[in-house]
């Protein structure tokens, strides 16, 4: 399996692999370098932000479930280990500090 086809099990409890496409507008990507977490009972809300003096703009906003947003830190977790052994540890930054259950990276 690759990154592009997840597995998905049919019906009778078969592997299916799952195509996915990509839009060319999608294929570019927006750069982020700031995201916000807020959560519900239902769903996690993550912006991601352009941050440049004197402000910024939410350019992509993301809707999970709480267990797909668990899933997304376990393969982050899992490519930050695979990045740090080939680049070396990654110094992190303190988060910015907001209210509530907002939380700024």
């Amino acid at each position: 399996m690759d990154n592009n086809t997840p597995d998905r099990n049919d019906q009778n409890g078969q592997n299916q692999e799952l195509q996915i496409q990509m839009p060319p507008e999608v294929q570019r990507g927006v750069y982020a370098n700031q995201m916000l977490v807020t959560h519900t009972q239902e769903e996690f809300v993550l912006d991601f932000i352009l941050a440049t003096a004197p402000a910024g703009v939410v350019n992509a906003r993301v809707l999970v479930s709480p267990s797909h947003a668990k899933r997304i830190v376990a393969a982050l977790q899992e490519n930050l280990a695979r990045y740090e052994s080939v680049f070396g540890e990654i110094k992190p930054t303190n988060p910015i500090a907001m209210p509530g259950n907002v939380t700024a990276h």
